[in-house]
């Protein structure tokens, strides 16, 4: 896909009357070294967005990652993992969409077809969830998230909802909890999960 770089005026749009464009897929340049150790593109291309039946509207990135820690020097190759979720040692790099919340919506018709589709798509997430309390999840790493995008309300278990929105930094602790959106437009978190023991 080209990117050209686009000239003119610009015109600011009022952040309280625009709502972020749906992106289907992110670009991702990656940087590496060359065989004779100069420094390269490795790669540059889209990664799509994961949705599943279970959350619909949602959209997720998976940018990066690694189950273990990457050495200097490496050809920017992309690290083998599949878990959505890192374990410890290991981390990733994601973007997370969260569309407005619509208490009307159906649940899906086919459950099981459901879980299994999302566990196939995002692999470990279903077995973070709380089944009693929708949305709740505690994992075992610690979560710095930028809001790009949006405002939500992240909930710790048992605590009142907190409002974060564009421009807001967020670090879990490993703390179980829960986002929505009440909002009229999507929310877009970029987080970097770093997998960490738990000691109990």
């Amino acid at each position: 896909m080209a990117h050209q770089a686009q000239t003119g005026t610009l015109t600011m749009a009022d952040p309280k009357n625009a709502a972020p464009q749906s992106p289907a897929s992110v670009r991702r340049i990656v940087t590496g070294d060359g065989n004779d150790g100069s420094p390269v593109v490795a790669s540059d291309g889209d990664v799509a967005a994961i949705e599943t039946p279970l959350m619909p509207g949602a959209k997720f990135f998976s940018l990066w990652g690694a189950d273990v820690l990457p050495a200097l020097p490496n050809n920017g190759g992309e690290p083998p993992f599949r878990t959505w979720f890192p374990p410890a040692g290991g981390f990733r790099f994601e973007l997370i969409e969260l569309p407005p919340e619509n208490e009307n919506a159906a649940p899906p018709q086919d459950m099981k077809q459901a879980l299994r589709e999302t566990e196939a798509r995002l692999p470990g997430l279903i077995q973070t969830m709380d089944p009693q309390k929708p949305g709740m999840h505690r994992t075992d790493t610690i979560d710095l998230i930028y809001v790009t995008e949006g405002a939500c309300l992240l909930t710790l278990d048992g605590g009142e909802p907190v409002a974060v929105g564009t421009g807001d930094a967020v670090v879990l602790n490993g703390q179980r909890h829960a986002w929505r959106n009440p909002h009229e437009s999507p929310c877009r978190l970029l987080t970097v999960s770093l997998g960490v023991k738990r000691e109990a």
